[in-house]
């Protein structure tokens, strides 16, 4: 969101930081997957931006571009958001048999690695960011994941966090 989300942070003593932020609530909404090729171990983190709120079709499309990108069957592994339920019902009423899809507990967030990489972003590389416009924010999301893409051990760490085997 617009909204920064406010951490601690370092200041000389009685010089206390302040953010002026406007209170517009304009937002991102983002998809994204940890990929792990079943040979090699290799983690990629693909993700898609938009502006509007994810809906089923959205979903469904990501998956769909996702198969076309890795070229094998898919192993889907995701919570029971009702949005993915709807995406997962879709993607198997269109006659995907290379999706096989396993289902986390229900209200488990700490078994999904992604929330990891979530956690990372908002509270790590996004913390105390100010951004202009969604436009910008837009960037600073796209250039976090992008750094997170392009770091193995982070992305093993996910995996450690939700205390996931590799």
């Amino acid at each position: 969101m617009l909204q920064p989300l406010a951490r601690r942070t370092w200041a000389p003593r009685g010089q206390t930081p302040i953010h002026y932020a406007w209170h517009r609530h304009d937002r991102l909404s983002v998809i994204a997957a940890l990929c792990v090729s079943p040979r090699a171990r290799r983690l990629t983190l693909p993700f898609w931006i938009q502006q509007r709120n994810v809906r089923a079709p959205d979903v469904a499309i990501f998956v769909r571009q996702l198969h076309r990108t890795l070229g094998r069957p898919i192993i889907l592994v995701c919570d029971r958001y009702n949005v993915h339920k709807k995406a997962i019902r879709l993607l198997q009423e269109q006659g995907a048999n290379w999706l096989h899809v396993e289902l986390l507990p229900a209200y488990a967030p700490d078994l999904n690695p992604v929330e990891a990489a979530w956690n990372h972003a908002k509270h790590a590389t996004l913390a105390n960011f100010l951004p202009d416009d969604v436009d910008h924010l837009f960037d600073a999301v796209g250039n976090t994941l992008d750094d997170q893409a392009f770091k193995p051990q982070l992305k093993r760490s996910f995996f450690h966090w939700a205390q996931l085997p590799l």
